[in-house]
């Protein structure tokens, strides 16, 4: 399967052409505007790829996410030691119980990482790419958490060799 069809199947082709700026209010006031969503979906998309993208291009091992790298996995391994990265549950993430869990260790970030609660796509299967198979919403300080851990731990290594001639 081609890189360039995975995240083209989210439907997110040729949106990102549009006039329309971002609005400044309350989230209440734009519950499910379907152009918010869209521009949002556009933002996660171009994320995703461009994370991606480095990943097929360098070795994760040298990648820094954040200026706060070191804190980030140090704190994110000493509240979850055991936290299985390789494939990711998202009900580790998701359930009620979990997001008990890691309501604290994103809220150490708010004042330190930019963006920490903003959604983000993360990939299920660290080998695999990016897909609606393979991909799931989760905050931006739980992305940088588990794909510095990823990247330290070895587990985005094989993506360079598998990937690294398709960009998405």
């Amino acid at each position: 399967m081609e890189n360039s069809s995975n995240l083209h199947d989210l439907d997110l082709d040729n949106k990102q052409g549009s006039n329309v700026s971002l609005p400044s209010g309350s989230a209440e006031d734009y519950i499910n505007d379907p152009l918010l969503e869209q521009q949002w979906a556009m933002k996660a998309f171009q994320h995703a790829e461009t994370y991606f993208n480095l990943l097929c291009a360098v070795d994760p091992k040298q990648l820094r996410l954040s200026r706060h790298d070191d804190k980030i996995y140090s704190h994110f391994r000493q509240l979850f030691p055991d936290f299985k990265i390789d494939t990711l549950d998202e009900n580790e993430i998701k359930s009620n119980e979990a997001k008990q869990l890691w309501r604290p260790f994103c809220e150490e970030f708010r004042d330190l990482v930019e963006d920490y609660n903003y959604g983000t796509l993360i990939r299920t299967d660290s080998k695999g790419e990016y897909s609606s198979e393979n991909t799931f919403l989760v905050v931006r300080i739980q992305f940088y958490a588990i794909e510095i851990a990823r990247n330290r731990e070895g587990y985005n290594d094989s993506i360079r060799h598998l990937y690294g001639s398709k960009k998405l």
